[in-house]
């Protein structure tokens, strides 16, 4: 890593690259030169603990074995319940409890839990929190569309409360934010000069993972955003030439390396390369920073091939008795929701069902991978859930519903409140219960945003559910909300998508049991890039990183899911055609 003088320091890209172990290794090797240093995660399912292998909550805590290191996860719900409380109380002497309880009971939904967190996050640059005790800050980021929705935020109040000063919305009394516009505007100050904030923007030697970092860099760059450096994590070079799987990974990843987008060629780059053994812990997160040390962690080597059912089979279980349903991939940002997405729409389709295939996620890569067939089946259909284009849509649908029975001020204030920040998230929702409602008569594929998005999406579908029962006069039997379509399990089926690696299964369970909590039981778990579904490796690199992807399988199947599934890693640009390759002699055509 190279020496910065920044005080505040940000890693940012799409989820899976590596942003984790990159800035907990940063964050180690500043401690060990003597700094004083405190790590934060933004990201709603952050992963800090298992990487620092030490304890991490939302209070300010020492990493263990490090004397300068201290670690804070910012919690989005504690956030929220923080937040409604600041906001609130000033008003608890001037309005009836009643009105306060109502005010809290909207200030309960998915925006206000975002905005939440940024507000906390802020203190820490403001100064109001104890940010202003360390020399460093480090912020390993939520993946990038959520990380750029949280800087845009500032800008998007300010509008909000210069043009509807006497309202209020989910972000709380407009007077409330107005006290918090010195503190935001101090925070984005911050963030623009460069000789206080360096973003670091972390790609794979991967096309998708590059032009996702040349897109945060232009987006970063438009909000003025401008002090920033490339890091390039996990770049693999084969120890056994003999090993032609390992030499085509090699070649690969060095053709990549030759595609950097034009607007990332001129930033500070700096390379890693893929270790042999999983980033955990802060003995091998210093080997992270220094290959020296790298030649003294042990590693596995024993008999790497497993069985594992492929994507084929899964098909085959799903379609069996059923000619429509929803299928929602889910799981961390990065893990392969929507290479899994598509293939799984993909080879529904060619047995002849219908099949629409959808994402929520903010940073899709649907088209990319679909754009790589030469054909697609007729029966499929494909779109995006394009946040700003649903938002138009709603806005509209709200004026025509409203606007007939208001004058010309009653119109503008109706238009002021729209533009809340809040109004995106429930046009998405309007637009995801639409997609629910397609999967009672064909296949409805959705490939979901990364974890902490999908559950605040989902959070939006349980809070409209008891709006809806808690106000409607129809007896419940005759209801069908999306929330009851999302724990019908003959409806909908829940995919959870890992890679075979300790941290993304520890992930992919927590989320099980958000869901599990909220009445949602996934269908299966699809494992994905799994090296040791190839017999032939003979690299001792990728042979100890498939060894070790046993214990995984064996955790999984032990006492996390019935149905398991993997994908196999596939040293390919074309990934998508390739996939559908390795399981085309396993697919029977339906007969329509």
């Amino acid at each position: 890593m190279q020496s910065t003088k920044s005080q505040y320091l940000f890693f940012t890209g799409k989820g899976g690259v590596g942003k984790t172990s990159l800035s907990c290794a940063t964050a180690v090797k500043m401690a060990d030169e003597g700094h004083k240093v405190l790590l934060i995660s933004t990201d709603p399912a952050s992963n800090l603990e298992d990487v620092l292998d030490s304890p991490v909550s939302e209070k300010i805590q020492a990493v263990k074995g490090l004397d300068n290191l201290f670690a804070l996860n910012i919690n989005p719900e504690i956030a929220a319940h923080e937040y409604r409380n600041r906001v609130t109380e000033p008003l608890s002497g001037i309005l009836p409890a009643s009105d306060i309880k109502k005010m809290k009971e909207e200030l309960s939904g998915a925006c206000t839990t975002e905005i939440a967190s940024f507000d906390e996050f802020s203190r820490f640059i403001s100064g109001e929190n104890e940010g202003n005790q360390f020399d460093v800050i480090i912020f390993d980021t939520a993946p990038t569309g959520h990380t750029l929705r949280l800087l845009e935020l500032p800008a998007a109040w300010a509008s909000f409360s210069k043009e509807n000063p006497d309202g209020a919305s989910c972000l709380g009394p407009t007077s409330a934010l107005k006290s918090s516009q010195e503190r935001y505007n101090k925070v984005v100050s911050t963030l623009r000069d460069s000789s206080q904030t360096t973003f670091y923007l972390v790609s794979r030697a991967e096309k998708s993972s590059l032009k996702e970092a040349s897109r945060s860099s232009e987006e970063l760059r438009e909000l003025g955003l401008n002090n920033q450096k490339l890091l390039i994590n996990g770049v693999f070079k084969a120890l056994d030439p003999s090993d032609a799987f390992a030499v085509k990974m090699e070649a690969m990843a060095q053709e990549q390396l030759k595609s950097i987008p034009e607007n990332l060629k001129g930033l500070a780059l700096q390379q890693y390369p893929l270790l042999a053994y999983n980033v955990l812990g802060v003995e091998k997160l210093r080997s992270l920073l220094d290959e020296k040390l790298q030649a003294n962690v042990a590693s596995d080597q024993g008999d790497p091939i497993l069985h594992l059912d492929g994507l084929d089979l899964l098909v085959e279980g799903i379609t069996k008795n059923q000619d429509h349903g929803l299928l929602m991939t889910m799981g961390k940002g990065g893990v392969g929701k929507t290479i899994t997405a598509s293939a799984l729409a993909i080879m529904i389709a060619r047995k002849g069902f219908e099949v629409h295939l959808t994402t929520t996620d903010p940073a899709a890569h649907v088209q990319d991978f679909i754009h790589q067939l030469d054909a697609i089946p007729p029966s499929l259909t494909i779109d995006r859930i394009d946040p700003k284009l649903e938002t138009q849509r709603y806005t509209e649908k709200i004026l025509q519903q409203k606007g007939g029975k208001l004058d010309e001020q009653g119109i503008k204030l109706l238009r002021e409140d729209l533009k809340s920040p809040c109004t995106e998230e429930v046009a998405v929702f309007h637009a995801f219960s639409k997609a629910i409602q397609q999967a009672k008569r064909k296949f409805v594929v959705i490939d979901t945003a990364p974890t902490g998005h999908t559950l605040l999406l989902l959070d939006t579908a349980g809070s409209y559910h008891r709006e809806v029962m808690r106000h409607t006069g129809l007896h419940p039997d005759k209801i069908k909300t999306p929330f009851m379509a999302l724990k019908d399990g003959n409806l909908t089926k829940i995919i959870l998508i890992s890679l075979p690696e300790t941290t993304p299964m520890r992930e992919a369970a927590a989320l099980q049991e958000d869901l599990r909590r909220a009445g949602i039981s996934p269908y299966a778990w699809v494992v994905n890039q799994s090296l040791a579904m190839h017999a032939s490796i003979k690299d001792p690199l990728l042979k100890s990183r498939a060894t070790a992807e046993a214990e995984v399988f064996k955790n999984i199947r032990k006492g996390l899911a019935d149905r398991v599934f993997g994908i196999p890693y596939l040293p390919t640009e074309n990934l998508l055609p390739a996939l559908l390759d390795f399981y085309k002699g396993n697919i029977v055509e339906k007969n329509v």
